[in-house]
């Protein structure tokens, strides 16, 4: 059966093309508005510039094949924020503060979850050259920004650092194995395994690390992590930046989860996601990535997010595209023919009949042009 597709790779159909395609007009225009140049980076790179440094995680998530041209391997991107980074840190080389986004799509060797596609449309933005709190709140609010204005606004947006499981697995004195171990346990919160897990890890360190899958809620969690965490100075800072991004945006449904470590190897700060009413997932991710830039030949602070835009379009409320009039053929009829002109012209969806066609299927048509004493006239179709 020639046309079926792969597994988790889908078509876009007329109405589910139209509703990505004016989400991403709308956030893209968002971002514009606040400072962020769009860039489209290349579908392939060579695979060593794709998963140099903090993107070798995504080694397992990116399809790999030879170039017939140099017989290097290349790699079709799974991710586009390194390629970003690489395009702030080698190509756009500039000194102060940079904003860039992009929209594109993105190919996964599997899905992230059953109802996930292996091609996500990938829209982000990333704010390099600044390493204050400032550039991360810009960045969380932005995100809360974006999802408003798709219509999918977010019921909760969950703050970590993974700061303070990188302070505890360091004082540990956690060997590689055993640290990528309780790490897996932690992401998916797999208590009785971690117990285990932990069992030959030194106290106070066994017990922080236990208890980390239940600090997660509201501001007073963050007063409970100071009391209940080792006073290791990591933690204190990674306490006191949540507790100031908490003071500063009292308008966005903020929480905490101390065991949100996804993507440990990758960032190096704050990290957030969001989440919308219903949805198992988070609908948007991010967080601070700090020096990846060093892997292209300079190191930047970098802090940015990013969604998939065919989740945000199917959760979005849908958009009733305006109606259509529907036109005769014109063929050499002038008149006719500036008439379908201008109409589209002001934004109309004019569709032209071709000799013979009889319509029946495609845009919704409510109207029609007609001739009238030598004009031609808009007429509403009677659909009785």
């Amino acid at each position: 059966m020639n046309w079926l597709l792969p597994e988790y790779i889908a078509d876009a159909l007329p109405q589910e093309a139209t509703q990505i395609e004016r989400l991403r007009r709308t956030v893209l225009d968002l971002f514009r508005v606040h400072g962020y140049e769009l860039v489209m980076p290349p579908l392939l790179e060579y695979l060593d510039s794709l998963l140099t440094g903090s993107g070798s995680d995504l080694t397992l998530s990116t399809f790999k094949l030879v170039d017939q041209l140099s017989g290097r391997t290349l790699g079709v991107r799974a991710d586009m924020t390194p390629q970003v980074a690489r395009i702030d840190a080698h190509l756009l080389n500039r000194q102060g503060v940079t904003r860039l986004c992009y929209c594109d799509s993105v190919l996964h060797t599997l899905p992230a979850s059953q109802a996930a596609s292996r091609e996500p449309i990938q829209l982000g933005a990333e704010l390099y050259g600044y390493a204050g709190i400032e550039a991360d709140l810009e960045a969380i609010r932005l995100l809360a920004a974006a999802l408003k204005t798709a219509g999918t606004p977010a019921s909760r947006i969950d703050i970590g650092h993974v700061g303070v499981f990188r302070a505890l697995a360091n004082a540990a004195g956690l060997d590689a194995a055993v640290e990528s171990t309780i790490l897996q346990l932690l992401q998916v919160k797999d208590v009785p395994s971690l117990h285990d897990c932990c069992s030959k890890v030194d106290e106070p360190y066994r017990s922080a690390l236990l208890r980390l899958p239940e600090l997660y809620g509201g501001a007073d969690l963050l007063e409970a992590a100071e009391r209940e965490l080792p006073a290791l100075p990591a933690i204190s800072v990674a306490l006191e930046t949540m507790r100031q991004l908490q003071t500063a945006m009292p308008e966005l449904p903020l929480s905490f989860d101390l065991a949100d470590l996804r993507g440990y190897h990758y960032h190096n700060g704050i990290v957030f996601a969001a989440y919308y009413p219903g949805y198992p997932s988070a609908i948007a991710r991010g967080g601070r990535y700090d020096g990846v830039g060093r892997y292209f030949g300079r190191a930047r602070p970098a802090t940015g997010f990013s969604m998939d835009l065919r989740e945000v379009a199917r959760l979005a409320a849908s958009h009733t595209p305006a109606s259509a009039i529907l036109a005769p053929y014109c063929g050499a009829d002038s008149v006719l023919a500036a008439r379908i002109s201008a109409l589209r012209e002001q934004g109309n969806v004019v569709v032209e009949l071709l000799p013979g066609e009889s319509f029946s299927e495609g845009p919704c048509c409510e109207q029609r042009l007609v001739e009238c004493n030598g004009q031609w006239i808009t007429q509403a179709i009677n659909l009785d």
